[in-house]
């Protein structure tokens, strides 16, 4: 495939995949060996359409209505590289985060190599961070953290106490 085919290979995977929730897309655009850096956690590896639809399936699930718009995408040779934004609400509890109802805008980039007519490689980066942020969830994690820093130095400062009366009462 020329490098103009692949890029409309990935609008169209954007479009079916992640606008219309088209799982028979995965299937047929995603290559049964592929593998996938970025989609969730550090380091791990998605394989195949058989990891794949469980990633779409819980952002879809969290984020029902996400519409996602391709700002840039150009290829060459067998490599497409897509700058995108989305734009989408909170209303599942797929990420296992309560709904909170609010509005998210998310930008990313994903790079992917293809092969015979299908995604055989892909890396993706998007802001994770600023999702959980704009859900509430990473700053009530925040939150939490300082909560128990307070309680940590309020028992630190305790023992430092005992300490010092252990130390008297030894001497």
């Amino acid at each position: 495939m020329s490098a103009k085919e692949n890029v409309a290979l990935m609008r169209r995977w954007f479009e079916e995949v992640w606008n219309q929730g088209k799982i028979e897309t995965v299937h047929e655009l995603l290559a049964e060996e592929a593998i996938g850096m970025g989609q969730g956690e550090p380091d791990v590896k998605v394989r195949g359409p058989a990891d794949f639809v469980p990633f779409v399936e819980r952002i879809r699930g969290a984020f029902p209505d996400i519409n996602t718009r391709i700002d840039d995408a150009f290829g060459a040779k067998d490599k497409v590289v897509v700058r995108w934004s989305a734009t989408m609400t909170h209303k599942g509890d797929h990420l296992g985060i309560p709904a909170s109802g609010k509005h998210v805008r998310i930008t990313g980039m994903t790079m992917v190599h293809i092969r015979n007519g299908q995604i055989v490689e892909g890396w993706d980066n998007w802001d994770q961070l600023a999702m959980m942020q704009q859900i509430g969830a990473y700053g009530q994690m925040a939150r939490i953290r300082r909560g128990n820093a307070s309680i940590n130095r309020f028992r630190i400062a305790g023992l430092k106490k005992q300490g010092r009366r252990f130390a008297q009462f030894a001497a």
